[in-house]
């Protein structure tokens, strides 16, 4: 079943900016909540690299350790574990 992505606040933006910068500076692990195809997708796992410019950030998942690129645009959620 596909649901609409949620608009974000420009205070939630700038929460999930500030968190996905320092996860990728300290390589904290978080739970990442995005959007994709119609669908919410829930991953943990750590941030390689954030680009603000380029809409997208590369996320290494915890569990078969790939790298994800994903656009800034499509991420609902970012959360320390």
């Amino acid at each position: 079943m596909s649901v609409a992505q949620p608009v974000l606040t420009e205070e939630q933006m700038e929460q999930i900016n500030f968190i996905l910068i320092e996860a990728s500076h300290t390589n904290k692990q978080v739970y990442l909540t995005y959007y994709k195809n119609g669908q919410r997708i829930i991953e943990t796992g750590f941030i390689q690299f954030v680009d603000s410019l380029g809409d997208l950030f590369i996320f290494i998942d915890e569990v078969f350790e790939l790298k994800i690129k994903i656009k800034l645009s499509e991420l609902i959620d970012v959360r320390f574990m």
